[in-house]
């Protein structure tokens, strides 16, 4: 993931991180920091934005409201996002082109897709306020790899993607490779090859 953008990736929001889209890191494992989910088949992911930073007046992070801006005015990436969906909403420009990296397991991250963010709002929850960002998996996913593409229209569950990584030992079907755990972009060579590993 860091290889491919050419960035070591520190947060898990990161608006324009190059010139033409945006990254997010996401994460619905049990027991993860936030709680994002996928719905609608795979199509439309609802992510939660991020937290104040830990300081030595803030050890609880998830006590305080999530910020649109720092005490000192600068934007925070959830402001960054939020005003891009809303820029969106209010026809002002095309939607964030979003690429999506969730991670399966410690040191293990997984490629989403590239997704349109649409909306943003608070959750009001009654202990605080949470940022909410609902993207739509972008119909335009080519990847010219030199091989035929299917189609892509929806995310592949996380616990399939952890089942065949276990069964395959982490490596790609000739057990030299690591796998490509993106959704499939080629057709199978082989009756195991199925989910592009």
């Amino acid at each position: 993931m860091c290889q491919i953008e050419g960035i070591n990736l520190q947060r898990g929001m990161n608006f324009r991180l190059k010139p033409d889209y945006s990254v997010i890191l996401m994460s619905i494992r049990p027991g993860a920091a936030y709680t994002d989910k996928i719905l609608d088949e795979g199509k439309i992911l609802v992510y939660e934005g991020h937290d104040v930073p830990k300081t030595k007046d803030i050890r609880d992070p998830t006590e305080h409201d999530q910020q649109m801006a720092t005490e000192k005015g600068k934007t925070t990436q959830n402001g960054l996002f939020h005003s891009a969906a809303k820029g969106f909403k209010n026809n002002e420009n095309p939607p964030e082109r979003v690429k999506v990296y969730e991670k399966l397991r410690n040191g293990i991250w997984v490629y989403n897709g590239i997704f349109h963010l649409l909306d943003s709002w608070v959750d009001n929850r009654k202990d605080r306020k949470a940022f909410k960002f609902q993207l739509e998996l972008a119909s335009d996913q080519k990847i010219d790899q030199g091989e035929v593409d299917l189609e892509h229209n929806r995310l592949i569950p996380s616990s399939v993607k952890a089942e065949v990584w276990k069964r395959d030992n982490g490596k790609c079907v000739d057990g030299k490779h690591p796998p490509r755990l993106n959704p499939p972009r080629r057709l199978p060579r082989n009756p195991r090859d199925t989910l592009g590993f």
